[in-house]
């Protein structure tokens, strides 16, 4: 029935992230036209948490409690939704982000997670991850 999911990310500077996730990430893509560049994404999985509640770790921004999108719309639409590379290991994959120019905190253990986050060159930001828990990727 479905044959992948087609992810967009919003930025107030398409280009300079677009150059980023293409060459400090390496993720290979191809252009539609006029520099419209679409990823190849790693495999995912999908979840779904409460909009209130401890729902964002520290590591992304958050303060274990947020509310997550609320500021972004007054009514029902399209989800919030953040996005989390995952890694098997997050120290390993931060100190190669750095070693490329990349400021990333250190990373956080959230019990179910290793977790830190870095910024796009238009200040949003990426959530990287090393989780703990059991994954569905390959099911």
């Amino acid at each position: 029935m479905f044959i992948g999911t087609h992810l967009l990310m919003y930025s107030s500077d398409p280009e300079a992230d677009r150059a980023f996730i293409a060459d400090v990430l390496g993720f290979k893509y191809v252009d539609t036209g006029d520099g419209w560049l679409i990823f190849a994404l790693p495999p995912g999985e999908a979840g779904v948490h409460p909009k209130e509640g401890p729902n964002m770790p520290a590591a992304a921004g958050g303060s274990n409690g947020g509310h997550v999108g609320e500021e972004q719309r007054s009514e029902p639409g399209f989800m919030v939704a953040t996005v989390w590379l995952m890694c098997e290991d997050v120290v390993q994959t931060v100190r190669l982000l750095k070693e490329r120019g990349v400021d990333c905190p250190e990373p956080v253990n959230e019990g179910w997670g290793v977790m830190t986050s870095f910024a796009l060159p238009s200040g949003e930001r990426l959530g990287l991850y090393e989780p703990l828990h059991e994954k569905a990727i390959g099911l």
